[in-house]
């Protein structure tokens, strides 16, 4: 009796142990095959990036479309070459026509309307209480709300005058760094970044390069990105304390012109919640996407030959407005709208005055 109990446990022990070791393979097949899903997964992504011509996987958090499936949706032509696009918070688009000297807003749902006159006006920002920041001949211009010049901000640093102001980015301390592009015909390259405080004190941040154009900085604010257009490359400058940076570096060397495409410079950037920058590259009629290491993500048609800036907008901050000149600078301008379903680090203003909008004139 006793010898026939143990036999039967032994049994049991046996069927037991047989049972547990079929239960661990069949969870390590099904790691396996899970591990095989996902390397399958991540090849077809990879493909589809090389495909879209990145050449890198997105290291973000945000998910961007294929290049193939957005397509440049126009919301207006201008008369000149469009630049300095902005959108405030109650949806209204300000865009300069450098060449003609004006800004233009299109307010939500209505017709574009002249709201000032500014000699050169290019980069453009919304400040506080209103007020508008705008790069403009040899000179940066403080705008009410109603498009009227209060005041000259920057005309010069220590004695010597600016060349050619030409974009803007706003830090939340309350001051902005803008770019003097130079003489793009320098054999020395002369332009320059600058750095205005809230009280309007004027500092230099960079200098001697090679016709500087967009700026943008950073999510955290710890990383300036400026485009410096006659090498085709961002360069990016870490911040110690608002107008005060380190260790320049290259941060991206951008494609080359090809076919049809006419030049191959960086102008106006912005820059995405996730910390994504997205470069209008003029010449090339593109706007391309840089990951936060400077690796290729996409490049999007943009509508405009000659791309020169973007911004974020919509009610959810999920389009990309584009301007630039739908051929070369000397033709119509064009606003282009990308609906990327990806939000844009919104710079905006939570204080903001109300804008009037004068007829043209």
């Amino acid at each position: 009796m006793e010898q026939t109990s143990t036999h039967r446990y032994f049994i049991l022990l046996v069927k037991i142990t047989s049972f547990i070791f079929i239960c661990a393979k069949l969870l390590l097949l099904t790691s396996c095959s899970s591990t095989k899903l996902d390397i399958s997964s991540n090849l077809s992504y990879a493909a589809s990036a090389i495909a879209d011509g990145s050449g890198a996987a997105n290291l973000s958090n945000t998910t961007l479309p294929p290049a193939d499936v957005i397509k440049p949706i126009e919301v207006l032509r201008s008369q000149k070459y469009s630049e300095g696009i902005v959108i405030d918070r109650e949806g209204n688009l300000y865009f300069s026509q450098t060449k003609a000297g004006t800004i233009t807003v299109l307010p939500p749902n209505a017709t574009p309307r002249l709201w000032a006159k500014v000699e050169g006006a290019n980069g453009h920002k919304i400040m506080s209480e209103g007020f508008h920041i705008v790069a403009a001949k040899n000179s940066v211009v403080k705008l009410d709300a109603n498009g009227q010049i209060v005041k000259v901000v920057a005309r010069e640093f220590n004695g010597k005058p600016l060349q050619y102001p030409n974009d803007i980015t706003i830090d939340k301390q309350g001051g902005f760094y803008f770019t003097d592009s130079g003489n793009s015909n320098s054999q020395t390259p002369n332009g320059a970044v600058y750095y205005v405080s809230a009280t309007e004190k004027i500092s230099q941040v960079a200098k001697g390069l090679a016709f500087v154009n967009g700026i943008v900085l950073t999510p955290d604010s710890k990383r300036l990105f400026v485009a410096e257009s006659n090498k085709n490359r961002i360069l990016e400058y870490n911040v110690l304390s608002p107008g005060k940076v380190k260790s320049q570096k290259v941060f991206a060397e951008l494609p080359v012109k090809q076919g049809k495409q006419i030049d191959n410079q960086p102008d106006g950037m912005c820059i995405d919640a996730q910390g994504n920058l997205y470069v209008a590259h003029y010449g090339m009629g593109q706007v391309q996407v840089l990951n936060p290491k400077g690796q290729l993500l996409r490049r999007y048609s943009s509508g405009n030959l000659t791309t020169s800036n973007c911004a974020f907008g919509g009610s959810d901050m999920k389009h990309l407005f584009v301007t630039g000149g739908v051929q070369t600078e000397e033709g119509q301008g064009g606003i282009f709208r990308l609906d990327l379903g990806v939000r844009g680090l919104d710079i905006r203003p939570r204080s903001q005055g109300t804008t009037s909008i004068k007829r043209d004139s």
